[in-house]
């Protein structure tokens, strides 16, 4: 394996570990919507699932066309970002760590739907009387992997016309 992709194959699985690892340890220790205070008046842990997209977006029952439609949306996501990834790979590291992240997010999140059928959350920041959605370790690889994927893009220098 060349060095381009071993970096990333560790960032994968060391995101990937944590994410499982982390849901593994609240399935086993919290009861479904039980909230531990940790630091007052800013983070809860949480024991949540979503049948939905982020934010809970398109929730609802845990059928078996839901999922079968998450799973795919989920599949053909990775397969744009292998695409992309052939695409970007001489263009640094930035949006190699970029795409790397997101599809660490989206492999951790895959494995909660096809096995649990629902996503695991459990992180819950607030401020008074808001609460951020919650979420997890996967949908915050998710989240900085497409900021630094725009991050990437943005710094590109623009491709002259020919």
């Amino acid at each position: 394996m060349s060095r381009l992709m071993r970096q990333p194959f560790f960032i994968f699985i060391t995101i990937l570990a944590a994410d499982q690892i982390s849901k593994y340890w609240v399935r086993a220790e919290l009861v479904l919507f039980e909230v531990r205070e940790l630091i007052p008046g800013l983070f809860n842990l949480v024991y949540f699932t979503n049948t939905g997209a982020a934010f809970g977006l398109l929730a609802g029952d845990n059928t078996i066309g839901r999922r079968l439609f998450f799973v795919g949306v989920t599949l053909l996501a990775l397969l744009l970002i292998f695409i992309l990834y052939r695409q970007v790979r001489d263009q640094g590291r930035l949006p190699l760590l970029a795409l790397t992240l997101i599809a660490a997010g989206a492999v951790g999140n895959l494995i909660d739907r096809v096995i649990f059928g629902a996503v695991t959350d459990f992180l819950d920041f607030y401020w008074r009387g808001y609460h951020w959605p919650a979420f997890n370790v996967a949908d915050s690889a998710i989240t900085v992997g497409v900021v630094l994927f725009l991050v990437a893009s943005w710094r590109q220098r623009p491709v002259p016309p020919t």
